[in-house]
């Protein structure tokens, strides 16, 4: 028996240089699924492999986002911090200035 190849073994790995398969003789007509062109699927999936390699890129930039969005958020919170430490100085500061004045004018 000379097997081009099995499904255990086959011949090539790459699914582009396998051989189509054809239905028997001995087969009734239209048994077997026919033959179809794979150009299209070799197109999706060189596609779907570009797609993939691409993956960490994408993962990589959404990563980066989410990193900036975050430091945007942190840097607002300090600066939303810092205005109210000021704001409260600020109402301690005018607070003693009117005691100051109260004590001038009662003297």
């Amino acid at each position: 028996m000379n097997a081009i190849g099995t499904i255990d073994r086959p011949l090539t790995h790459n699914p582009q240089k396998q051989a189509l398969m054809t239905s028997s003789t001995s087969e009734p007509a239209r048994s077997a699924t026919q033959n179809f062109n794979t150009i299209g699927a070799n197109t999706s999936r060189q596609n779907r492999t570009r797609e993939m390699q691409l993956i960490p890129e994408a993962l990589a930039r959404a990563h980066m986002h989410e990193r900036l969005r975050e430091a945007d958020r942190d840097r607002q919170a300090v600066r939303l911090a810092a205005a109210r430490r000021m704001q409260r100085r600020a109402e301690r500061v005018s607070m003693r200035a009117r005691r100051a004045l109260a004590l001038a004018i009662m003297s």
